[in-house]
């Protein structure tokens, strides 16, 4: 089953940023978008997940042309089906790292998986408040926060970009695993050449177009 499909994508700010993408991607799917910063990959992310509206050209997820949805559809869908992991972490800060799960537990009526936070490194901080912990501390709750909504779809934007090596390795063997398991589709922008070639596919956006490498 197709989880995501864009059509002629295209878009521009102050100059022109890439034109005429297609992309798909299947259940069980991951993929890589790389190239050189500036090149667009965060924008087109942002397009993918329904964060921006592109200049001109058509995404489905789950089948759902997403520009066409009324925005209470829109915001079921994000709250239900996708899980957002961008640099900026967007946690409750007035919250603990175990009530920042909570929510997404809550939300998504899905259990904390106490291996999660174990697999991340996080059982000394998980009681601590969001603000109290580091920038790789908080990005890694994040993480755990997408996973246990059990989304069908993860955008993710250098999630390893505030990690060690272990731990990002880690984090890559995590939403391997995860998308193998929930038959869930990975949407990774990453500077990590060696991350992105573990992918099922690899595209390069490159002079303003979109380049299947693998």
């Amino acid at each position: 089953m197709k989880l995501l499909e864009a059509t002629a994508l295209s878009h521009q700010f102050e100059y022109p940023l890439f034109s005429d993408i297609d992309l798909e991607i299947s259940a069980g799917e991951t993929i890589a978008i790389i190239g050189e910063s500036g090149s667009g990959k965060s924008t087109l992310l942002h397009i993918l997940s329904t964060l921006l509206e592109p200049e001109a050209g058509e995404v489905k997820l789950l089948e759902k042309s997403i520009y066409n949805l009324k925005e209470k559809a829109l915001v079921s869908l994000r709250r239900d089906d996708l899980g957002l992991i961008f640099q900026s972490h967007y946690l409750f800060k007035g919250f603990s790292a175990y009530e920042n799960l909570e929510v997404a537990s809550l939300l998504a009526k899905e259990p904390i998986d106490p291996s999660l936070i174990t697999r991340l490194g996080l059982e000394d901080v998980i009681e601590m408040k969001v603000t109290k912990l580091s920038g790789g501390q908080q990005q890694r709750i994040s993480i755990a926060r997408v996973l246990t909504k059990k989304p069908r779809i993860i955008f993710a934007d250098e999630p390893t970009g505030n990690l060690d090596n272990k731990t990002s390795l880690e984090v890559m063997n995590i939403f391997e695993e995860y998308v193998l398991q929930e038959q869930a589709a990975l949407v990774l922008v990453t500077h990590n050449e060696a991350f992105a070639q573990r992918c099922s596919k690899v595209y390069r956006l490159i002079n303003r177009v979109l380049v299947q490498t693998k």
